[in-house]
């Protein structure tokens, strides 16, 4: 062999062994942390879809949540995830004004923050919406009026808490339609922050009750709120006498729905709300933030409804009865 193809094959054998080794230092496995509302069934299933997105993008992923809905606890757990220097922090939060001096540490650091379910969020690079909420708050006031079987009579509103964004985005349209086109409806009070805790929404139902004993329905943003109603009929013997429409995961809405306590759960798949936010802040992260914007088709859902300032907004909403509630059983 000569000596220059000596020194050929020395350079190929040198390329063949060093460079996988250089492919493997160009990438990068992010790291991501999710950081929910609270420990809850629906946040739950918010972590499988974080996680399919983690193996499907090689991403290191996990989800820390408050073990209740608590806006300091939250705002915490952020500033660990600042400081063990994670790339992303993806929040769905308890109160957008709380978390923006966070977020704003986080965008010092490059740190990329994406939220649902707080449109607008300052300070995040981007939130995502399975829902149009003005739709979804009106689609919620026809299902509650459908239940009822009636165009009139007393009806409530729980919401997470009177700081939760898209809550109370569906509340005021809910209001607004039921002001609207069924001036028959009356409103109690104003709106009970008690829907991300169950046994709060079960006794502030029993006290509703009480007073109002001609209450017709009940409209619960928030994922225990109408759990917790249903309990409260359940105890006094109501069921089929009072309507309740809420946003439960179905899992936990099953047993209600099939004894006729729960009527109907309107909601989406937290999954692939968990998924999509990953895939964005993977986007930034990869310097890829412009292609963010009205034509950006996420894996699984296609391209958004709408985009606005910083949110996208998709149509994804999904009813659940006792009807259909076994199809959708793993969450």
């Amino acid at each position: 062999m000569s000596r220059k193809l000596k020194a050929i094959v020395i350079v190929l054998l040198i390329a063949a062994m060093t460079t996988p080794a250089l492919f493997a230092q160009s990438g990068k496995t992010y790291t991501m942390v999710s950081i929910p509302k609270l420990r809850a069934t629906w946040f739950d299933r918010l972590e499988v879809g974080l996680k399919k997105a983690g193996a499907d993008f090689g991403l290191k992923v996990s989800q820390q949540a408050p073990a209740a809905a608590d806006e300091a606890q939250q705002v915490r757990l952020i500033e660990d995830a600042i400081n063990q220097g994670n790339n992303a922090i993806l929040v769905v939060p308890n109160n957008a004004q709380s978390i923006e001096p966070a977020f704003a540490r986080a965008r010092a650091q490059k740190i990329v923050t994406i939220t649902h379910e707080s449109p607008n969020q300052k300070n995040a690079d981007f939130d995502i919406e399975m829902i149009d909420n003005k739709a979804f708050g009106e689609k919620a006031l026809e299902l509650m009026v459908k239940y009822m079987g009636s165009t009139s009579g007393d009806y409530v509103i729980f919401v997470g808490s009177l700081t939760v964004p898209a809550h109370n985005i569906w509340a005021d349209a809910a209001v607004a339609l039921a002001k609207k086109k069924y001036p028959g409806l009356r409103q109690i009070a104003d709106r009970y922050p008690v829907s991300e805790d169950q046994n709060a929404a079960r006794q502030a139902t029993l006290d509703i009750i009480t007073a109002n004993p001609n209450l017709k329905a009940v409209l619960a943003f928030g994922s225990q709120g109408a759990p917790g109603a249903a309990q409260a009929l359940r105890e006094k013997g109501l069921i089929g006498k009072i309507a309740v429409i809420g946003t439960t995961s179905p899992s936990q809405a099953m047993q209600y729905l099939k004894d006729g306590s729960f009527s109907a759960s309107i909601l989406w798949d937290p999954a692939e709300a968990g998924y999509a936010m990953a895939y964005l802040a993977k986007l930034v992260l990869d310097g890829k933030k412009a292609s963010i914007g009205p034509n950006l088709d996420i894996p699984t859902l296609g391209k958004p409804l709408s985009f606005s300032g910083n949110t996208l907004v998709y149509d994804r909403p999904l009813i659940v009865t006792k009807e259909n509630v076994d199809k959708y059983a793993d969450f």
